[in-house]
């Protein structure tokens, strides 16, 4: 680490993965090692010795300069498993400090003497170490991709727990969403041993977590799944007009919130080509897929309820438990889908209520960006919480207008990355591989490969300050054209035109067609000829 970069580092001051120690005491070993631990068992990340809560570097004390790998090696011979951290010696103008690179571990780290601790985030959110409790471990490891807590067997459950109708539910929901065909045909068993729902021990069958939860009865899941809730609240600026708390099974709760959502989504209409194209204020796919990654994704070993609220002018979903490892908002595109719980997950799956490629991500942008609005907002999740927020204002119609006919030109719908690019370049006027870089979540070599195709493709061309939408589908472009002169140049250009192609040309209905061209009739400008199916307007003399 250069002497910018220390400083720098300095200058932000503590976080979740940066501890400033003094060792004007000196520092004790005790508290030494447990901050090393603290931060591995979070997700790593740098210890400064000789450095004031504040910032100021104070220097270290003469034990600790003897050498940076001794450091390391009492690192490592005081944690359990040893703790393999990398140490240097940075001398600044003020002192010379040590600098500790700390990993993330792997599995559960301790100091030697039994400490488990880990870093989180006070409600000042100031950052601190506290114990990483026994009934935490699950979800630790599960979060890293290292156990699956809705695999484990329900103690104290039976089959008598799970719901005959849920399974009923199930076989209906695996035909309507074009699911694993197989399950429509097994039975009750048959579908629990498939989808890993029960496990067999001597000769009675044990729920499993994933099993209570998808179709367990409802005093089953209060009993035994005392942290599963669900909230739906809608909410008229700081009123609460409906405030609904549900303990049931997912499938039904999947019904209940899709149907509760689906009688208050009013649509806006526009004509394109003489078709109707609705626009609604929920998309009904995207929606569908952000509340099932919030059950699918939830930590089930904590309290907390999943909350699905409607407010004014946005949508905003949450649910207890953060990111697993590796995932952040920064790379929700691109990373290599892995759940929380993948048992449930794979049933989610299989009944056919998410995408079984597992990039249900693209189709929440997918389900905005199409009805013009904002890409999903991912800033208010924390560490203990996953928030999304989807926008659920009025629709720019002329945006949505464009973005289908961009979409003919290419002969099919348009891609998560050029609706981002589109989408950007409509609202900033012009867009750079940097803006495109962080919208893409990729590098910066794949970005310009990707707007060389876009430029090829018609949708972009370069302008001044980076790329911007062609000339055809610019805000002030033919969305927001005259009719009436749209449809003045196109017989100057035709010699012709008829009721049907103003429609097309103009993007109106029959009778505003029949309306305008009355109209340009009277002013002397169109005159009509031929009757019936041969009825056609060209220049007045």
């Amino acid at each position: 680490m250069t002497e910018s970069e220390l400083r720098y580092l300095i200058a932000g001051g503590e976080t979740l993965t940066v501890e400033f120690k003094s060792d004007q005491g000196p520092l004790s070993d005790a508290d030494l090692i447990e901050t090393a631990v603290c931060l591995a068992n979070r997700q790593g990340g740098t210890l400064l010795i000789g450095v004031e809560d504040d910032g100021r570097v104070t220097g270290l004390h003469p034990r600790h300069r003897s050498s940076p790998a001794n450091l390391a090696a009492f690192v490592a011979s005081r944690t359990v498993p040893p703790l393999a951290v990398e140490a240097a010696f940075v001398s600044l103008a003020e002192s010379q400090l040590a600098v500790l690179t700390i990993p993330a571990a792997r599995q559960p780290t301790s100091t030697s003497d039994g400490k488990l601790l880990i870093r989180y985030l006070d409600v000042h959110n100031r950052p601190g170490c506290r114990p990483l409790y026994v009934y935490e471990l699950t979800n630790w490891l599960a979060e890293r991709g290292r156990a699956d807590a809705t695999a484990l067997l329900m103690s104290g459950a039976t089959w008598d727990d799970l719901d005959p109708l849920e399974f009923v539910r199930l076989r209906r929901m695996v035909e309507e969403n074009r699911g694993d065909a197989v399950l429509r045909d097994l039975s009750d068993r048959e579908i629990a041993h498939a989808l890993g729902l029960v496990r067999s021990e001597g000769d009675r069958l044990v729920p499993t977590l994933a099993g209570l939860l998808l179709v367990g009865q409802e005093t089953a899941l209060r009993e035994h799944v005392p942290a599963h809730e669900v909230a739906f609240q809608v909410l008229r600026g700081t009123d609460v007009v409906v405030n609904e708390f549900r303990r049931w099974p997912l499938l039904r709760i999947h019904e209940w919130l899709m149907e509760a959502i689906g009688v208050r989504n009013e649509e806006q209409e526009l004509m394109i080509g003489g078709l109707r194209v609705g626009v609604p204020r929920y998309d009904r796919t995207g929606m569908r897929e952000t509340i099932n990654n919030a059950l699918i994704h939830r930590d089930y070993t904590g309290l907390g309820a999943v909350h699905v609220q409607l407010h004014d002018d946005h949508v905003r979903i949450s649910n207890p438990g953060g990111f697993i490892e590796g995932v952040h908002p920064g790379n929700l595109l691109v990373v290599e889908p892995r759940p929380r719980n993948p048992r449930l997950a794979d049933a989610f799956k299989r009944v056919g209520l998410v995408e079984r490629t597992g990039r249900g991500v693209e189709t929440i942008y997918l389900g905005q960006l199409r009805n013009s609005r904002r890409p999903p907002d991912y800033a208010l999740s924390t560490l203990v919480s996953v928030n999304v927020i989807l926008d659920a204002g009025p629709a720019d119609l002329n945006f949505v207008r464009a973005a289908i006919l961009t979409g003919r030109r290419v002969d099919r719908p348009l891609r998560v990355d050029e609706l981002l690019a589109f989408w950007a370049a409509w609202h900033k006027g012009a867009v750079t591989v940097p803006n495109l870089s962080s919208l893409w979540q990729q590098s910066s070599a794949k970005t310009e490969a990707t707007v060389s195709k876009l430029v090829q493709n018609g949708l972009l061309e370069p302008v001044a300050g980076g790329y911007g939408l062609t000339t055809e589908f610019r805000p002030e472009g033919r969305g927001q054209a005259d009719p009436a002169g749209t449809i003045m140049a196109y017989v100057r250009t035709h010699g012709r035109i008829t009721r049907r192609e103003v429609v097309e040309q103009c993007d109106v209905t029959e009778k505003r067609a029949e309306y305008l061209l009355k109209r340009l009739v009277q002013a002397g400008q169109l005159r009509l000829m031929g009757k019936g199916r041969n009825a056609h307007y060209v220049l007045a003399e």
